[in-house]
């Protein structure tokens, strides 16, 4: 394997479904030069998200297809730009690799990669190959939106509705499942869910369309994705609106409900902290949060969960019943873990 070879190869991955989506026609020069160049919409912001990820830390190669791997990779940086309200045009990856890492597994990640770029329209245009002690990937993405339906995890007010996309925890759940090899399935845990589980970490859906439906809506204020956990996305969106919240229900997955039970670990934690869900929060003008909701279910088929509300106290609280508690972030750190 050289790298002349690798990069005619990868060029090969990527290039044909761009033909075939028509987004080959804003590239204006793609992999081979020194950089890549596009013709950005001249009636659009260009929304820009950067994403790496380590194995070991955020995937485990040992226990993952590279195709999952690479869809993971892609997903992560597209779920950042739907949150956003964008719809993602371009990607460079760069791609670390250590010395017993095969072409064969390269090509299949990018293929991973490519595929999910390519169902959104979007074009992977260049990057670079490093040696690395572990596998990693860092990817660039750009989006463009319209200025009017731009979306920032600041504009939220006190007494805004909170939801989300989905429920959560599933990622977590599917977690426990590859960090036991697969093999290991948790006694009582029905094979739907488990499947379940595990396509939620290796191969997530990005909200796309869900993030440009909820863009274009008034009514709502301040996006972003829960990647890190509900409670501490929940606290970065209400500290940059200069608000609280108060959550009173946490729409748990069932597969999330059913590995936890199996293994001791408490559903609604995994909800709360697991991350990883790339679900979209939202806060939405209480006027008009029951329009949207019926209009959101008739054009996705699944509800937008009404979670709580954004309050004029700092801090976050949960509801539980007739209890009322402070809710402590607990979610992903990515320095402190």
């Amino acid at each position: 394997m050289t790298e002349n070879s690798l990069v005619a190869a990868l060029r090969a991955i990527v290039e044909a479904p761009a033909a075939a989506h028509g987004a080959q026609k804003r590239i204006v020069l793609g992999i081979g030069d020194d950089a890549a160049a596009w013709q950005p919409s001249r009636s659009h912001l260009s929304v820009i998200t950067t994403d790496a990820l380590v194995d070991g830390v955020h995937f485990i190669s040992a226990s993952m297809d590279a195709e999952r791997i690479g869809h993971r990779a892609m997903a992560a940086n597209l779920s950042d730009v739907a949150a956003m309200g964008a719809r993602p045009v371009l990607a460079t990856v760069t791609l670390g690799v250590p010395p017993d890492a095969s072409e064969a597994w390269i090509l299949a990640c990018y293929r991973g990669m490519t595929a999910l770029a390519s169902a959104h329209d979007a074009t992977i245009v260049g990057g670079d190959i490093v040696r690395a002690p572990a596998l990693t990937l860092s990817l660039t993405v750009v989006g463009e939106v319209s200025r009017t339906r731009l979306k920032r995890r600041s504009a939220g007010r006190p007494n805004d509705v909170v939801a989300v996309t989905g429920p959560l925890g599933a990622s977590r759940a599917g977690l426990e499942i590859v960090r036991r090899g697969g093999a290991a399935l948790p006694a009582g845990v029905p094979a739907e869910l488990a499947s379940a589980a595990v396509d939620a970490f290796e191969t997530p859906a990005p909200r796309l369309r869900e993030g440009r439906f909820l863009a274009a809506s008034a009514h709502v204020r301040a996006m972003m994705d829960a990647s890190d956990g509900l409670s501490t996305d929940l606290g970065r969106l209400a500290a940059a609106s200069g608000c609280g919240a108060t959550v009173r229900d946490v729409p748990v997955h069932p597969a999330a409900t059913a590995v936890a039970e199996a293994v001791g670990d408490d559903a609604r934690g995994y909800a709360l902290s697991g991350g990883e869900d790339f679900e979209l929060l939202v806060t939405v003008a209480p006027r008009g949060f029951a329009h949207l909701a019926a209009r959101y279910a008739t054009a996705f088929g699944s509800p937008l969960v009404r979670i709580g509300t954004l309050d004029a106290e700092p801090g976050l609280r949960l509801e539980d019943g007739a209890e009322r508690r402070e809710l402590v972030p607990a979610g992903w750190d990515h320095l402190g873990g």
